[in-house]
């Protein structure tokens, strides 16, 4: 759509009939997806060695063993095919006998259709191991094709963290992944959708933001776990009954 003005576009995304389509429109323009696989290792090594079997140690108790990941602002997909990767190559072990999902959710129509995809070229790569590139990807016009037994594990859809009421319904997540979204928010709009976060996530779940985030002065709910190299978020368990000893 074309317009002759700044106002008279303000008015189109303000109360003009075409407003939501619009606003989109603008979201797909300025929302930005810099991401690579693999891009925080010690993330991930702390996802794989101590939060995963925390958590599949708490729900061994339980007859349905499952767990479901959330990658929160996936962009182009980078983030939450790593994150299936991982779970694929601890199928056979640690993760044997387990059934697990993984939910992808961005803002960007133009970034989850390329996540969708799942063609990448070499920079996109940069991080990722010589073993996941030969065993996960392939070769296609001087750029690499995730497999499709990577993509069948992750289910992608749009969303707005600001839509409270489609955040409702986004529950029962072991694990969360919020990296550099969080930064684009004021502090209002932030701590409601940490809110929606901590509700997200089952007792002793967590969360992990990017390196620069913090949740310092947004909310005292979590308790914040250091790693070798990363800090999570984790949604403290219920108390004993009785209490602790």
């Amino acid at each position: 759509m074309k317009v002759g003005t700044l106002r008279e576009y303000l008015d189109i995304i303000t109360r003009g009939a075409s407003r939501d389509a619009e606003i989109r429109n603008l979201l797909n323009e300025i929302t930005v997806g810099e991401t690579c696989f693999f891009r925080s290792l010690a993330q991930l090594d702390a996802l794989r060695k101590s939060v995963l079997p925390k958590i599949m140690a708490t729900k061994t108790k339980i007859p349905y063993l499952r767990l479901k990941l959330w990658s929160c602002g996936c962009s182009t997909g980078e983030e939450p095919y790593t994150l299936a990767m991982l779970m694929m190559e601890d199928s056979a072990g640690p993760l044997k006998g387990w059934t697990w999902e993984i939910i992808a959710t961005d803002l960007n129509d133009r970034s989850l259709a390329r996540a969708k995809e799942g063609i990448y070229d070499s920079y996109a790569l940069r991080n990722t191991p010589a073993h996941f590139q030969q065993k996960y990807f392939e070769p296609r016009d001087e750029k690499f094709a995730i497999s499709e037994d990577v993509k069948r594990r992750v289910a992608f859809s749009r969303l707005n963290l600001r839509d409270e009421s489609k955040l409702l319904f986004m529950k029962s997540n072991d694990v969360i992944c919020c990296a550099n979204v969080l930064i684009y928010f004021d502090g209002e709009s932030k701590s409601r959708v940490v809110s929606h976060f901590y509700n997200n996530l089952l007792p002793g779940g967590y969360l992990f933001l990017g390196h620069a985030e913090s949740l310092y002065g947004v909310s005292d709910d979590f308790h914040l776990v250091h790693f070798p190299g990363a800090t999570a978020y984790l949604r403290p368990p219920p108390a004993p009954v009785g209490g602790v000893k």
